[in-house]
C-alpha cells in the first residue's frame, strides 16, 4: 500500500522508470528476497497483496480501503493459495499477477495523463524489452537469483531516449529464408520508420516453437502458410537445408492439412 511519496509519472520516460523500479522490487521479493516473502504471507492472514514500489522496493499489505483506489491494486489474497501449491509454483503465480499489475499501472499513468497512440506504442516497445518477471521465475531457482540481480543492477536500458534495436526479422520474399543480421547503429535512425511498420505487419517476434524473443546471431524461418517465425533450431531447419526449400510450412501447418 503506497502512500504519495513518490512524484506522479507524467512522461513516457518517467511512466517506465516507475515500470522498472516496481518491477525491481517484485523481482527481489519473488527471487533474491523469496524466504522472506514466503514468511510474510501465512495463509492465516487476511487477504494480502505484493506491492512493488518505485524506490525497487517491495511489501506485503492489506489493500487500500478506498473505493476506487488511487492505483490499480495487486491480486488479492496471494497467501490464501500458499500452502496448496509447490513453492516455485505459487511464486510462478505470483509473478505471473505481478506482470499483469505493472502493465495495469504503466497504462494507468499513460491514461490519466493523455499518451498518444505513439505514445503508448513506444512505452509498450520499451517495457517489453524487458523479460517478463514470470519468465525470471519459473526458471531454476538458482538461475532465476541470478538473472534476477543481472535485471536489477543493470536497469538502465534506454532510459534517455526509450529508443530499441530492431526485434524483428527483416521482411523479405516469402520464397527464401529470412536470416537477419545486427545492425549499424548510423542505420537505426534511417530505418526506424520502416522498423515501427514492419513490427505492425509482422507481429511479436517470439518464436512459434518456443516463444523466445528473436535474435539477430540465430537463423530464423518464416512459414508460408501461417506466417510465423521460427527458430531453425526448434523446426530442424539449418541453413543449408533452407537453401533447396522453396515454401516452408512448419510442423502446426504440415499436420494441419495431413488431417485434411
Amino acid at each position: 500500500m503506497e502512500g504519495n511519496q513518490n512524484p506522479v509519472p507524467r512522461t513516457v520516460e518517467e511512466v517506465f522508470k516507475d515500470f522498472e523500479g516496481r518491477r525491481n522490487g517484485l523481482l527481489k521479493a519473488l527471487t533474491t528476497d523469496s524466504e522472506k516473502f514466503y514468511q510474510q504471507c501465512e495463509p492465516d492472514q487476511e487477504n494480502l497483496c505484493l506491492y512493488g514500489l518505485p524506490n525497487e522496493t517491495w511489501e506485503v499489505n492489506l489493500p487500500v480501503e478506498e473505493v476506487p483506489p488511487e492505483l490499480p491494486e495487486p491480486a488479492l489474497g496471494i497467501n490464501f493459495a500458499r500452502d496448496g501449491m509447490k513453492v516455485k509454483d505459487w511464486l510462478s503465480l505470483v509473478a505471473a499477477h505481478s506482470d499483469s499489475w505493472l502493465l495495469s499501472v504503466s497504462f494507468y499513468f499513460g491514461a490519466r495523463f493523455g499518451f498518444g497512440k505513439s505514445d503508448r506504442k513506444r512505452l509498450f516497445q520499451m517495457i517489453n524489452e524487458l523479460p517478463t518477471i514470470f519468465e525470471i521465475v519459473k526458471g531454476d531457482a538458482k538461475q532465476a537469483k541470478e538473472q534476477a540481480a543481472a535485471q536489477i543492477n543493470s536497469s538502465k536500458i534506454n532510459k534517455s531516449t526509450g529508443r530499441m534495436p530492431s526485434q524483428h526479422p527483416n521482411a523479405q520474399p516469402k520464397s527464401g529464408v529470412k536470416v537477419s543480421a545486427p545492425k549499424n547503429e548510423d542505420d537505426i535512425g534511417e530505418e526506424e520508420e520502416e522498423d515501427e511498420e514492419e513490427e505492425d505487419e509482422q507481429g511479436g517476434a517470439l518464436c512459434g516453437a518456443c516463444g523466445d524473443n528473436y535474435a539477430t546471431d540465430e537463423f530464423w524461418i518464416c512459414c508460408d502458410i501461417c506466417e510465423r517465425w521460427f527458430h531453425g533450431k526448434c523446426v530442424k531447419i539449418t541453413p543449408a537445408k533452407a537453401e533447396h526449400i522453396k515454401h516452408y510450412k512448419c510442423p502446426s501447418c504440415s499436420n494441419k492439412r495431413a488431417r485434411v
